[in-house]
Order: structure tokens, then sequence, then C-alpha cells
């Protein structure tokens, strides 16, 4: 399995945990200044392993281990600690020693504000100056309510897990109840190696570097699965039947010459007006062809230059279009582009020809109405507001749109613009359809 830290960080962390001496909040800074910001999840990953079994630590380390996976984190809030929760069970084992459990409470309380003395002492220091008689253990619910209230509890529990062998045992030849630091269970001179014996930090850094730490499981049961019975109509796929017969194209060869004038005139039609001939030429094709229309090479984009150049084109193209998919996208266009004489007289001829969405009306009509308040030019303003007036009466006055829907704003756009006379002969058309 592939290890979580590489040796040479693991021999530096383990290093950073003997400095039980110096004050915590120095090498807390230590840490942070070895590792880069990418790290730290992997190296508090790992010191939550080793922190699991009591026995690959001393005392003093384990302090300095929980305050690194505390500390890591403290700039958010305690619920976003990824091991918020196994600091809070931590801090209510019962099986830990007493100033341990005292110094976990500590630290959580330090994310509230408080506790904060604690970071100025060393991990030696809190432990020979321990009073059990100053401190009180918070039950485990009050402190899961207080500090890993909405956290997320272990992501994954494997059925397994407690069947696991564990890869890190206790030395058989130090008994139960002594301290495996001792130099009485030192190698002697010309004597033979322990079990147990070596660089104690070595054997971590391996164990981090090269396996993982949760232990040796079984492995999942991978039965062959079944195979299922050959039917009769399988068979066939064997040997695949190609007596396949053979369909002709009847278009194949014909004449495509049409549709490339087409193209080509419609080309020259977003560039400029054609002349009489030409533009009578292509509403020839367009009538004669419906499909045509799929091919002539026009796009949304292309539509605002040909409705400015020749607006009979476009209204042509678009009426064949209008049960296209694509029909959106050309109103979309309609309803953005610039608002000018030649876009209305196409929506206006549109609106004879076929049948428009209201919704395409209602926006097209809005766009109107601003254009025409955000023109600065009084002179160009009142001549957009006439073209306007008259283009909203003809649409009223033939039913191509509800007054219901517009009622209110095309009011106001009249109140707005009441000095021209075209605005008041719309609002009094106006009065009369309410009426």
């Amino acid at each position: 399995m592939i290890g979580i830290v590489n040796g040479e960080d693991s021999y530096k962390l383990l290093k950073l945990l003997k400095h039980d001496s110096r004050p915590l909040r120095d090498v807390l800074a230590d840490f942070d200044a070895a590792f880069p910001r990418s790290l730290r999840f992997p190296l508090c990953t790992s010191l939550y392993l080793i922190l699991q079994d009591k026995i690959m630590l001393s005392p003093t380390e384990r302090l300095v281990a929980f305050s690194i996976l505390h500390q890591t984190y403290a700039s958010h809030s305690p619920s976003a600690n990824p091991f918020i929760c196994f600091l809070v069970i931590a801090a209510c084992d019962d099986g830990a020693e007493k100033f341990e459990r005292a110094f976990i409470v500590q630290l959580l309380e330090s994310s509230s504000g408080s506790a904060k003395e604690i970071f100025k002492q060393s991990a030696s220091d809190y432990v020979q100056g321990f009073d059990p008689s100053m401190h009180t253990f918070p039950a485990l619910d009050q402190l899961q309510q207080q500090y890993s209230n909405g956290a997320h509890s272990e992501s994954y529990n494997c059925l397994f897990k407690d069947t696991k062998v564990k890869n890190v045992m206790p030395d058989p030849n130090v008994p139960s109840g002594c301290n495996k630091n001792s130099p009485e269970f030192d190698l002697l001179p010309g004597t033979k190696p322990k079990i147990g014996s070596g660089d104690r930090d070595e054997t971590i850094a391996g164990l981090l570097s090269n396996i993982s730490l949760e232990g040796l499981g079984p492995r999942w049961i991978r039965p062959r699965p079944p195979r299922l019975p050959i039917q009769d109509g399988e068979l066939v796929w064997l040997i695949p039947d190609n007596n396949h017969e053979l369909l002709w194209d009847y278009g194949m060869c014909a004449d495509t010459s049409r549709g490339a004038a087409v193209r080509d005139l419609i080309a020259k039609a977003a560039k400029g007006p054609l002349v009489p001939a030409q533009q009578e030429k292509v509403l020839m094709e367009l009538a004669n062809d419906p499909k045509l229309v799929y091919h002539c090479g026009l796009t949304p984009m292309k539509l605002p230059d040909l409705v400015e150049n020749n607006p009979l084109i476009a209204v042509e193209v678009l009426t064949k279009l209008i049960n296209s998919p694509e029909i959106a996208e050309y109103f979309t266009v309609l309803v953005t582009m610039e608002m000018s004489l030649h876009s209305m007289e196409v929506v206006n001829r549109l609106t004879q020809a076929v049948k428009l969405p209201s919704e395409f009306l209602r926006s097209y009509i809005s766009n109107c109405i601003a254009s025409c308040e955000n023109i600065k030019d009084k002179y160009m303003q009142n001549r957009l507001v006439r073209l306007v007036c008259v283009f909203l009466q003809s649409l009223i006055r033939n039913n191509h749109i509800d007054v219901k829907e517009i009622l209110i704003e095309v009011q106001a756009f009249c109140i707005n613009f009441s000095r021209i006379r075209e605005a008041v002969g719309l609002f009094r058309l106006l009065k009369t359809m309410e009426g």
C-alpha cells in the first residue's frame, strides 16, 4: 500500500515531536515553517494514525502531536477541523492519562479565545506541573455539542475494521506497565538483540511511508460470476449475415447549383442592398424550395446585417425558419439588436405572415421603449418615438398582440413622450381599447 508521506518528511515530523522542552508555540511555528500547506493534511493524518496507538509515542510527544492536530486548523471554526471528532473522543478517553485529557480540553477551549497560556509552556513543563485537582473533565455529549456539532463523523467504516490484524504491537520483552524507554531494556554488548530492539523513529517513519497503520484486514472474496446460458438467437452474432440489400441515393448527383447561387446572394445581402433582380431571384428560389433556407448560409450572428440591408429577404428567411428548432436564437438576436426602422419593419411583416410568440413580442416592445428612453439626441429620439408609436398602433389594430399584456408599460411610454403627436394618438387608442 502506498504510504501517506515520504520517509524524509516522516523523520522531520518525528524529530519535531521530540522538542518537548520548547514552548509549544515555537514548535507549532517550526511546523508551519518546515512544511508547505499542501503537506499539512497528510502529515496530520499521519499523526492521527500514530496517536490512535498509545505505544507509538512518549507522553510528551503525544501532547505535541495533539497541539499540531488542533492548531493546524485553528484559523477555521472547530467543526471545520477534519480531526475535531478524534480530539473530542480523546478528551473523554478514560484509558488515557489525566494530564493528556486535560491538555486536549484546554486545546479545545483555546478555540474560543480562552486558555491561550497553554502554548507558552513546553510539553514537559505541562506534565510536571499538572495538578489533577485543578481540572474537570466534561462529558462526551457536552464536548460534541460544543465543538463538533455539524462536523462530519468518520466518513467510512469498513465492515471488516474490527477483524483487522494490527501491524503495531507491544514489545514482548517489555513487561506491561514498565517504561519501554528505560535503559535496562537497551541492548547490552555481547547479548542477542531483542525482538523489539532498534530505532523506534526509523520503524515509525517506515510504517508511515510504506504501509498503512490502519491494520491488515481480510481480503474481499470475489467469486467468479456465473456465466449466463447461451440463447439460440445469440449465435447469429458469431457469423454475422452480410447479405444486405443496397439502397440507391437518388440525391447523390443532384444539381446543387441553385443552393450555391442562393448562398452567394445571401452573403452579399448581409453586406449591402441587393439589386431588384438579385432580390427577386432569392425570393423565388426560397419559395420554390422551402428547405433551401437550411442551406443558404444564414446564421443568427449574420441576421442583424441582413435585416438592415435587405429586410424583405430577412422576412422571407425567418418565415421559412419559423418551425426550425433554431428559431428561438434568431428571435433573441432580433430582440437584442439595435432598434431601427428596418428591424420594426421585419417584425411587423412577420406578425402578418406567421404567428409570433407573445413572449418575443413583449420583449421586442420593451427593447423599443428602452431604446427611445436611453437615446440622448432629441431629434433622433423624437424620430424613433414616432416610429415606435406607428409600429405599436399597427400591432394593436391588427390584433397581433394582447393589449392587456403591454398596457401599463405602453401607457407610461406615451405619458413620458406626451409632447409628440403620435404618442398622444397611441394613448387615445389604448384608452379606446381599454374602454
